[in-house]
């Protein structure tokens, strides 16, 4: 019988948002919930304090982002031929996420296909079926080694890439430039501000509680996954959240 091959898993840490420790804490928590082989990687301008077994893949210089570099667009650079010494399926995954349950399914989901979360939307555009079909980059899957055209596409259309009059993030450019993609199930990656909050005025005395069946859950915006834990107090009072210490049974070292 032929053995699992190895695959993937990458993130991208640069600026002074996230700390080492989220990293460290995506790595942790990768190692508890995909049991295939695998490497993880972690792009970033600066290693300090990265824990042993992350592998560093240098920032990549500025490809011509006339808006300032580092910026999000960094994403699509990952898809790039030979990036890092990557080969073979390849998830990446966003600092701030927590990861719940087994993720082996992430790789399992449509094979050799891109694959990205369905990108929310308030829930009136979804019920009047308003929902784009933009991914959310959060979690994505692609084939290293496979994907230059996604790469190649951005070198070409960098000047709309970077315009958020064409395209408001680099999600939807992501979107685009893998042409056709698969959503991963709706359960597997939830949203905490979509799926955990509760809808205002409950939002003041009713907890966030977790997502059936979710297996990441996805902090976008904010709060980071350690203030969702304390609770978060926005200027916003539909943004209120009250404490989620359940939180903190997942997102942990």
């Amino acid at each position: 019988m032929n053995a699992t091959p190895p695959v993937n898993i990458i993130c991208i840490k640069w600026g002074t948002r996230y700390s080492a420790n989220y990293v460290n804490i995506l790595h942790a928590s990768v190692g508890r919930h995909l049991k295939r082989p695998h490497s993880f990687y972690c792009c970033t301008d600066d290693p300090g304090g990265l824990d042993a077994g992350i592998n560093t893949i240098p920032f990549p210089p500025n490809p011509g982002i006339k808006r300032g570099w580092p910026d999000v667009l960094v994403k699509l650079m990952v898809t790039q031929d030979g990036f890092g010494g990557l080969c073979g399926p390849t998830l990446f995954l966003d600092l701030d996420v927590a990861i719940m349950d087994d993720i082996d399914c992430f790789f399992d989901y449509q094979p050799t296909k891109y694959c990205i979360i369905h990108n929310w939307v308030k829930l009136r555009k979804e019920l009047v079926g308003n929902r784009p079909k933009v991914g959310n980059s959060s979690v994505f899957r692609f084939d290293a080694g496979a994907s230059n055209e996604v790469y190649e596409t951005f070198l070409g259309e960098m000047s709309r890439a970077e315009n958020r009059a064409v395209f408001n993030t680099e999600q939807a450019f992501l979107t685009h430039a893998m042409k056709e993609v698969e959503w991963w199930p709706e359960t597997w990656t939830r949203s905490y501000k979509h799926h955990c909050r509760p809808m205002f005025p409950l939002n003041f005395i009713s907890n966030p509680k977790p997502p059936a069946g979710c297996k990441i859950l996805v902090f976008h915006g904010r709060p980071d996954p350690d203030e969702a834990i304390s609770g978060f107090h926005d200027s916003k009072i539909h943004h209120h959240m009250r404490p989620a210490p359940w939180i903190g049974e997942h997102w942990k070292l």
